[in-house]
């Protein structure tokens, strides 16, 4: 399914998880595509975009429950402070920004993508989760959860860069960028997932210990998951 109001839009997981999908944010469907959606039995939204972004865009989704986990976009501040300081920013440079945002996922976003499983858990009512473009704090939540699951790292990685298949770089940049800037900042490269891995591995030791430590998904919570979202 694509959604031209919605491009990000799409199941977890080259091989699909059942009742959830992730997306960029909901705050710009038109009617057809709200009711696409909505065809899918879609209930619960959860939304890690901040305030702001909440603010400019709300969701526009009927008949949803939203819950809001914010995690607060930094880059797009910085980037947006370093342009009107009048400094010139390389593509190569906005990718060192974007490995440390995600290693900032695992150091400081921690609890919220734990809040994130939380409802996961409560139940397998059907699901879509996003931030601004689907891309980032989104694409790290779906490595998560296909990572409890017991999803392969390869198939973690496919259905991370998907996005670079959906996401289509704006006309001209609000922030100033110059094209090839503008062009990382809008993509995923897997030295960015990368970067939050080897985080969870330097924090907690390994997935797994993360998993359980700092998101508290051990057997039984990972068995849940499993049963709630897994095919077959």
């Amino acid at each position: 399914m694509r959604l031209p109001s919605s491009a990000n839009f799409r199941p977890v997981g080259t091989v699909p998880l059942r009742h959830i999908w992730r997306s960029d944010h909901l705050g710009a469907l038109n009617a057809h595509d709200a009711a696409q959606i909505q065809a899918l039995g879609i209930r619960r939204v959860l939304d890690f975009r901040g305030v702001e972004e909440r603010t400019a865009a709300a969701c526009r989704l009927p008949g949803v429950t939203v819950h809001s986990l914010p995690i607060e976009p930094t880059i797009v501040q910085k980037l947006a402070e370093m342009v009107a300081a009048g400094t010139s920013i390389s593509g190569a440079e906005v990718a060192a920004y974007m490995q440390d945002t995600y290693r900032n996922f695992v150091r400081t976003g921690t609890p919220r993508f734990a809040e994130f499983f939380g409802h996961l858990l409560e139940s397998d009512t059907p699901t879509v989760f996003h931030c601004t473009a689907g891309k980032d704090r989104t694409g790290f939540a779906a490595a998560l959860l296909l990572k409890a699951t017991d999803a392969p790292d390869e198939e973690v990685m496919r259905d991370y860069l998907l996005t670079n298949d959906r996401v289509q770089l704006p006309q001209g940049s609000r922030l100033g960028l110059s094209r090839e800037a503008a062009h990382v900042l809008w993509h995923v490269q897997p030295d960015f997932l990368q970067a939050a891995l080897d985080e969870v591995d330097r924090s907690y030791g390994s997935m797994e210990g993360y998993l359980r430590e700092g998101l508290g998904l051990r057997e039984a919570e990972r068995d849940r998951l499993r049963a709630l979202y897994r095919a077959g």
